[in-house]
């Protein structure tokens, strides 16, 4: 197949518009740079950008480090920045793995698969957090039994203490459950106000130096680092 109908079919653009972009030097096949008038295999390795062109019907998986004040809704009344707007040159309907607070950021999984968007696993997700005040050790006890919510009560977490200093303190948070502004709430019931949280991993997955709103896709050797199998079909 021609590579200009290989990109177009892929949605990339129309099919003279992916000449000018074969032209300009930005595919490259099986890791050289493509002339026009280039074939392509279906088992040939496409990049844009040196990003993967994957056929339109793929099933995708990306790992994205969503920054603060990003909403991670497809919709938006207020006209918000939204997770999608950050691949727009990708031909996907995409969806968020599950939901980061607006004034949360960090790591979130990003899906073309409405399906695999309803999550249904139960990785670990772990937070790095700089809260109000110094956490003391019977409240970290406390949030490791669990704390009383108005939604009932908080599953154990796992807590380090990363430092003190100047009345805040940063720590590492793991839990296993994602109730709507959790980590927020839990500290808000021991009397700490949040300054920051970003998800740092989930399960044994970890932005691996994403800067926010950059993102890679997930491979099958990430889904194993998640402990999750259906995730990547």
């Amino acid at each position: 197949m021609r590579l200009q109908k290989y990109l177009a079919d892929a949605g990339i653009a129309s099919r003279r518009k992916c000449e000018e972009i074969i032209s300009a030097g930005r595919v490259k096949v099986n890791g050289h740079v493509a002339v026009l008038g280039s074939s392509v295999e279906p088992e040939d390795s496409v990049t844009l950008d040196d990003k993967p062109v994957r056929p339109a019907d793929e099933r995708i998986v990306i790992a994205f480090n969503k920054p603060k004040n990003v909403i991670c809704s497809n919709a938006d009344s207020e006209d918000r920045v939204k997770v999608t707007d950050f691949f727009s040159e990708l031909p996907y309907r995409l969806y968020t793995i599950g939901r980061l607070d607006y004034d949360s950021e960090g790591l979130i999984l990003v899906t073309n698969d409405g399906e695999t968007a309803n999550p249904r696993y139960g990785a670990n997700k772990t937070y790095r957090v700089l809260c109000t005040g110094e956490l003391s050790r019977s409240e970290c006890r406390a949030l490791e039994r669990g704390i009383q919510l108005d939604d009932g009560l908080t599953a154990p977490a796992r807590v380090r203490i990363l430092r003190s200093h100047d009345e805040k303190t940063e720590l590492l948070l793991m839990i296993h459950e994602g109730r709507n502004r959790q980590v927020r709430r839990m500290l808000a019931a021991l009397g700490h106000d949040t300054l920051r949280l970003q998800r740092v991993g989930i399960g044994a997955l970890t932005l691996n130096g994403l800067k926010p709103g950059q993102w890679r896709y997930i491979t099958q050797e990430d889904c194993s680092m998640l402990a999750v199998e259906n995730i990547c079909g």
